[in-house]
């Protein structure tokens, strides 16, 4: 058995104070599929880069192979995908074609269309699955993929969730619960105050620590009232200490006025050490409570104020087809959003989804077809791309005309330090970023909310308190996300866009 041996890990980046890891021991069979978990900021991607030997560190990582990491950056990408495959793979030889070929129909390509294509031709979706069968190919190596889940629609998701089980030998960073639970043995988990590791897959991982959670909570509870208790007892065994070695000087009222002295001094030093014992115990409850609740996450409720829209229907789209120039990418598309009702657009990458959004926006989109958008509707939108994230908060926060304090204190509960305040957004992670355009767009009042792939390098834990503010305060949605759990909860109904085909799913 090969492992990872991790002893002692310190690091922290250059012009900061804070480690994002702080003597940190763990091993690592190489043998699991091991999901990687924390929230956002943590430090998952700096983990993997560390194991790639990118930054220096204190304390020891080591390991008896080589590792390749997912995303992988093609630099010549009018390369077909065969010769990129060659030059990944330096062995590869051209009589282990077939095994290239494999790969790709195990992830439900066609080896024909997708081998000898320029790999910039391919979709976004198209590009992942076969870096992955490329990766998976290499000898002696240890991949590391890193959030492959952000390009790839529905079915694409559980295909590649099914490859994954297949293999071994990786660490896998994902926020989608159900792709974890489909594919990894093993969690790596990044808590508040530890690294730890458990066998099974999220689900399991999530009913241990609620377990153990609770059992904290309750165990705290339990302290805090023996602690109480204790130092009482302790102040009254003390008190009564001091009464009656105070009685060894006083009068009696004895007519030989003749005092026990030995008896009361042996009886005050009894309840002196009761209280003694006392206070031992009420500081063994004080050390006991202090290792509890450090790694309790406070996923704290979020508020939304959404308005109703003075008009029951708000956008009606009859017979809808949209252009990509000379392609059509979608027909025959028809739905009406009322209030109150939450609207998953579903389908696969390229099927239109973002283009309706962007033409219900009023963005110049070539379309036939009928598109009713209702009068000063207010629109709260959270788009894909985060890259335009730069500058400060405070210019952020006055630029989208919010309320800095209440944007803040839901950036905190969605768990940004503080520090972060004084960060540039462009230093964000990418989750950091995306939850910068959902706070914002919870401070808005607004009659629509439109979120395109909101969830994309968000974590788990603050996905599911973004479901639980939506269906406490269910405002009217229309929205496109790839996590099936969280789109199972949230949609009142669903619009599955298909090429000749209209379809709208009433749940």
């Amino acid at each position: 058995m090969a492992t990872i041996t991790v002893s002692n890990l310190s690091f922290h980046y250059d012009g900061s104070y804070d480690n994002i890891f702080e003597n940190v021991s763990f091993l690592i069979d190489t043998n699991w599929k091991l999901g990687f978990i924390g929230r956002n900021g943590r430090g998952k991607t700096t983990f993997l880069n560390l194991l790639m030997g990118k930054y220096e560190y204190s304390g020891n990582i080591t390991a008896n192979l080589h590792f390749d990491y997912f995303p992988f950056e093609v630099k010549d990408k009018s390369k077909s995908v065969y010769e990129i495959a060659y030059e990944i793979n330096a062995s590869f030889e051209e009589y282990e074609q077939w095994k290239l070929e494999r790969e790709v129909s195990l992830l439900e390509m066609d080896p024909e269309d997708i081998l000898e294509r320029p790999f910039e031709t391919l979709s976004k979706g198209e590009q992942t699955k076969v870096l992955l069968a490329i990766l998976f190919l290499r000898e002696n190596k240890f991949l590391l993929i890193d959030e492959p889940t952000n390009h790839l629609d529905v079915q694409s998701r559980i295909v590649v969730a099914e490859y994954l089980k297949s293999k071994k030998s990786f660490i896998l960073v994902s926020h989608d619960r159900t792709f974890l639970d489909t594919c990894v043995d093993h969690i790596l988990s990044i808590n508040k105050a530890n690294i730890e590791i458990q066998q099974g897959n999220f689900s399991s991982w999530l009913e241990n620590k609620e377990r153990q959670d609770n059992f904290e909570l309750a165990k705290n509870e339990k302290l805090k009232k023996d602690i109480s208790r204790l130092e009482q007892s302790s102040k009254q065994a003390t008190g009564w200490s001091h009464q009656i070695e105070a009685s060894k000087s006083r009068d009696t009222g004895q007519s030989d006025n003749r005092v026990d002295k030995g008896y009361i001094g042996a009886k005050a030093a009894k309840m002196a050490q009761r209280a003694k014992n006392t206070q031992n115990r009420r500081d063994k409850a004080v050390v006991d409570k202090s290792k509890l609740l450090k790694n309790i996450e406070t996923a704290e409720s979020l508020k939304l104020n959404p308005s109703t829209y003075r008009s029951n229907r708000l956008v009606d789209i009859s017979d809808l087809s949209i252009f990509y120039g000379e392609k059509q990418v979608c027909e025959d598309v028809s739905f009406i959003v009322e209030n109150g009702d939450r609207i998953q657009l579903k389908g696969a990458n390229g099927s239109g989804k973002s283009s309706i959004i962007k033409l219900i926006l009023g963005q110049n989109i070539s379309y036939n077809g009928n598109v009713f958008v209702g009068k000063e509707m207010k629109v709260s939108y959270v788009s894909q791309d985060t890259s335009f994230l730069r500058g400060n908060l405070t210019d952020f926060v006055r630029e989208s005309n919010i309320d800095e304090s209440l944007f803040k204190s839901i950036l905190i509960k969605l768990d940004f330090a503080k520090i972060q305040f004084e960060k540039k957004m462009e230093d964000y992670s990418e989750g950091q970023k995306k939850k910068v355009l959902i706070a914002r767009s919870l401070c808005e009042q607004a009659d629509l909310y439109i979120w395109d792939e909101p969830l994309n390098y968000i974590d788990v834990l603050s996905r599911i308190q973004i479901e639980d503010v939506i269906l406490n305060y269910c405002p009217t949605m229309i929205f496109i996300e790839h996590d099936e759990l969280f789109s199972e909860k949230v949609a009142t109904d669903v619009v599955v866009l298909e090429k000749g085909v209209k379809k709208k799913r009433k749940f």
